[in-house]
């Protein structure tokens, strides 16, 4: 399918060919929609009227907003009532539901998925292929490894969704798995490959599966400190 842009859309950015715009989309000064974006995907409930045309499509769309200086790369879509802050940055292939919140400076890694209403604060780098379900909620200055997993129903397939909270300034490993309702403190570290089933205290580092409190965040960054002093295993 060839590009489209809406008549309704506020363009205030660079589209590249081929990407799509549709509805009210505001797309802000110097950001950058690239080739094969699709930016005001409406949600699945107009969807099963079945539109037949693109222009049916865009006068369904409520359309996204999408701050200044972002990048937008090919194959990102976001659906409809999702907002970006200013320097917002995703990779390829990235879902963004509606409603999603994402602040300014945040990235999201190529392949990640933010699959319902999710809340990503600013200065966020979420790496690629995370999953991110219906409630979960990021607070600033989060790290998030690849392939990490949050989830949001403890007994599926249950009634009863319950959000993962993550707070400011944690860090959580390369494929992790939280489970639905708990909540990461402040400054915590979760462990690559660690399975989270209850709450991490602010200002702790925890391991295993289940995950257990094994060192505060002061030992941890000491220890990072040394092994970076080592300087073994870093890249040139």
């Amino acid at each position: 399918m060839a590009g489209y842009i809406s008549t309704r859309a506020q363009i205030r950015g660079s589209v590249m060919e081929n990407a799509i715009i549709l509805g009210e989309s505001v797309i802000g000064e110097e950001t950058l929609i690239d080739s094969w974006a699709y930016v005001g995907y409406p949600t699945r409930r107009k969807l099963k009227r079945i539109p037949k045309k693109i222009e049916e499509l865009d006068s369904i769309s409520d359309g996204a907003k999408i701050g200044r200086s972002c990048l937008i790369r090919s194959f990102t879509i976001i659906y409809e009532g999702a907002e970006l802050g200013d320097r917002v940055e995703t990779g390829h292939g990235v879902l963004i539901r509606e409603r999603s919140r994402i602040g300014s400076n945040s990235r999201i890694g190529s392949f990640s998925q933010l699959d319902g209403e999710v809340h990503v604060g600013e200065n966020v780098n979420i790496q690629s292929m995370v999953y991110l379900p219906h409630l979960t909620w990021i607070d600033d200055n989060v790290f998030i490894g690849p392939n990490v997993i949050v989830t949001n129903d403890r007994y599926p397939v249950s009634r009863r969704l319950r959000g993962v909270r993550i707070g400011r300034g944690a860090v959580i490993g390369a494929g992790a798995v939280l489970i639905a309702g708990i909540e990461v403190g402040e400054n915590s570290v979760i462990a690559a490959g660690s399975i989270v089933t209850k709450d991490v205290p602010a200002n702790s580092m925890v391991m295993g599966a289940p995950a257990r409190v094994r060192l505060s965040r002061m030992e941890y960054e000491e220890r990072k400190k040394l092994y970076e002093a080592r300087g073994d295993d870093v890249p040139g």
